[in-house]
C-alpha cells in the first residue's frame, strides 16, 4: 500500500470513529422526552433512535466494537505510512538511519495520536453533547442498521460483559433513564432559574415541586380548629354562620360530633323562604370524601375529583376523624394563596341575593 493511500486511510478510519463515538454519546445524551413525539408522529428516524434508546447496551457493544477496530486499523495502516513519509527525507538529510527511523516513528505517533484524539474523540463527542437530541436522530439509525450486521458478535460480547457486571453486584441497564426524582428536578429548576433560563417570579414552578412533598396530614384542617355546623341547622342558621366567619362551606356534626357531610351556601339559596325556619332537608347534605393521613396531596385531589367532593374527610389509623382536607387549602398548596380582588364585591352580591331571597342580611365576610 502507497503512502498517500495509508494518509486516505486515516482519514477514512478517523471518520468512522468519529461516527461511533458521536453516535455512542448521542443515545446516552438524548431525551427521550424530545424523541418519543417525533416517533408517535409516525418518523420512522425518530421510532429507530428510540429503539436504540431502549437497548443501549446492545449499542454501547456495537460502537466499542466499532471505535477499537478503527483505532487498531489506524495503528496498523496510517502509522506506517506517516512514519515512511518522514523517515526517507530525514535519511536524506544525513542522519543515521537508526536515528531517523527513531524519530519517524516518534512524530508519526504523535500526529496520529493527535488527530484521533482531537478529531475521532473530541470533536464527535462535544458535538453529540451539545446537539444530543439531533445527533441521536442523524447517528443512530446507520448504528442500529451496522449492530444488525454485526448481531451476533456484539450479542456475546454483551452478554459476557453483563454476567461480569452481576458478578460484581451491579444489574446492567438495557434503556437510558430518562426519569428524575423531586430532588433533581427540584435542583434543575434552582440552576435554570439562577442562569436566567427559567422565570419563577410567580413561584408556581417551585410551589408544584413542592406540592409533591404534601400530605393530607400537613394541608388538613384539624378537627379543633374546624367550625361546623349541626346537622338539624336551619336555612337561617346557615346564614348567620357565613355572615360571622366569611366561610361559603361548613361541616356538618350530628349529637356525637360526628362528621356526616357538609353544605355549601348555594345549596341553602335555593330553599323556599316558606322553610327557613326548619331544619336543612338531608338531601341537601353533600358527602364527605375519606382519606387517610398519609395520602399524597397529589392522591388526595385525584379522590376529591372522582368523588365531586369540595371536602373529604381524614381518617387516623384506628379510622378516627383527625381532620378535614379542603379542596380551596389543596389548589394553593400548588398554585399559593389566592387574593381575589373582587371576593368583598361578590361578597356584597351574596350578601344582597340572600337579603332579597330571606329579608335577614348577611354581615360582610370573605366567601372563600
Amino acid at each position: 500500500m502507497s503512502d498517500w493511500a495509508g494518509i486516505a486511510w486515516l482519514v477514512v478510519l478517523l471518520i468512522g470513529n468519529a461516527f461511533f463515538v458521536g453516535a455512542e454519546f448521542a443515545i446516552m445524551s438524548a431525551r427521550r422526552s424530545q424523541i418519543e413525539p417525533r416517533a408517535d408522529a409516525g418518523s420512522k428516524r425518530a421510532q429507530t433512535t428510540l429503539w436504540a434508546m431502549e437497548h443501549v447496551s446492545l449499542m454501547l457493544a456495537c460502537a466499542q466494537l466499532g471505535i477499537t477496530v478503527c483505532s487498531l486499523l489506524i495503528l496498523q495502516v496510517a502509522e506506517p505510512a506517516i512514519h515512511h513519509l518522514f523517515v526517507v527525507p530525514l535519511e536524506a538529510l544525513g542522519i543515521p538511519e537508526g536515528v531517523a527511523d527513531g524519530a519517524a516513528f516518534g512524530i508519526a505517533l504523535l500526529i496520529v495520536t493527535f488527530l484521533h484524539v482531537t478529531f475521532g474523540e473530541m470533536v464527535p463527542k462535544n458535538i453529540s453533547v451539545s446537539a444530543a437530541d439531533r445527533a441521536a436522530l442523524i447517528l443512530a439509525p446507520p448504528l442500529v442498521m451496522i449492530a444488525r450486521i454485526v448481531h451476533p458478535v456484539i450479542s456475546s460480547l454483551n452478554w459476557l460483559a453483563n454476567q461480569i457486571l452481576r458478578a460484581l453486584k451491579v444489574e446492567p441497564k438495557d434503556e437510558v433513564t430518562s426519569s428524575y426524582t423531586l430532588e433533581e428536578v427540584q435542583s434543575m429548576v434552582e440552576e435554570s432559574t439562577k442562569h436566567g433560563l427559567v422565570d419563577d417570579d410567580s413561584g408556581l414552578i417551585t410551589s408544584a415541586l413542592e406540592f409533591s412533598g404534601q400530605t393530607a396530614e400537613t394541608t388538613m384542617v384539624p378537627l379543633a380548629d374546624l367550625v361546623t355546623l349541626r346537622t338539624d341547622a336551619t336555612p337561617e342558621e346557615f346564614e348567620r354562620a357565613v355572615g360571622r366567619t366569611g366561610f361559603s362551606r361548613f361541616a356538618l356534626v350530628d349529637e356525637k360530633e360526628n362528621l356526616t357531610g357538609y353544605l355549601h351556601l348555594k345549596d341553602i339559596m335555593s330553599i323556599p323562604q316558606a322553610l327557613y325556619q326548619r331544619p336543612i332537608t338531608e338531601n341537601k347534605v353533600r358527602a364527605l370524601a375519606n382519606l387517610s393521613l398519609s395520602d399524597e396531596i397529589e392522591d388526595a385531589l385525584a379522590v376529591m375529583q372522582k368523588t365531586g367532593s369540595h371536602l373529604a374527610r381524614v381518617l387516623g389509623p384506628g379510622g378516627e376523624t383527625r381532620g378535614v382536607l379542603f379542596l380551596e387549602d389543596v389548589i394553593e398548596q400548588l398554585v399559593g394563596e389566592i387574593r381575589d380582588a373582587t371576593q368583598n364585591q361578590g361578597a356584597r352580591r351574596l350578601g344582597e341575593a340572600m337579603t332579597e331571597h330571606s329579608g335577614n342580611p348577611l354581615q360582610e365576610g370573605r366567601l372563600p
